[in-house]
């Protein structure tokens, strides 16, 4: 039976920190951080954010870099909505803008896109801010419990066998 990509690339790697006895606490912080970190209206930036929250929590920077990478397409969906409810927040103009239209222009000059979207950009930050600790705590709700039920599903945590190792007397 062939496997899924999501599966192979996403659940397995989930599965064994779990049997590595990494508990699933730390992992749903991991992946919730991961997730949200990873949808961070900066292009390019989430790498570093999700790098440096492990370092300060003391998450399981591979998870967390799993779930970043996985959420990219997110990222991109969700960028002009943070732009539009910065916009709301800071009762600011409406930036005429499409995915399509800031690529386009981060290859003709990507100084200049900066310097065109600079205050989108801020606001779009500031957005996520609001919504990005409810989010984190509610992914994490979700999460945890899920994996608690998957650590039960996928056995003991995996310790070295020490009856196959032949005893030096």
């Amino acid at each position: 039976m062939k496997q899924s990509f999501s599966y192979r690339k996403l659940l397995l790697p989930i599965v064994d920190l779990l049997r590595q006895g990494i508990t699933p606490e730390k992992i749903a912080l991991s992946l919730a951080i991961g997730i949200c970190l990873g949808v961070f209206p900066v292009i390019g930036g989430t790498t570093i954010l999700c790098t440096l929250a492990a370092i300060v929590f003391r998450l399981n920077l591979p998870a967390i870099q799993l779930v970043n990478y996985f959420v990219y397409p997110l990222q991109l969906a969700l960028l002009i909505p943070f732009i539009r409810f910065g916009e709301v927040l800071f009762r600011s103009p409406h930036v005429s803008l499409s995915l399509t239209i800031i690529f386009e222009s981060i290859k003709r000059s990507a100084w200049q896109t900066i310097k065109t979207y600079w205050t989108s950009g801020w606001h779009a930050m500031i957005a996520w801010c609001l919504v990005g600790p409810l989010a984190i705590w509610i992914l994490y709700l979700a999460l945890v419990s899920i994996l608690r039920r998957l650590a039960v599903a996928t056995g003991p945590v995996m310790k070295h066998d020490q009856s196959s190792v032949p005893a030096h007397d």
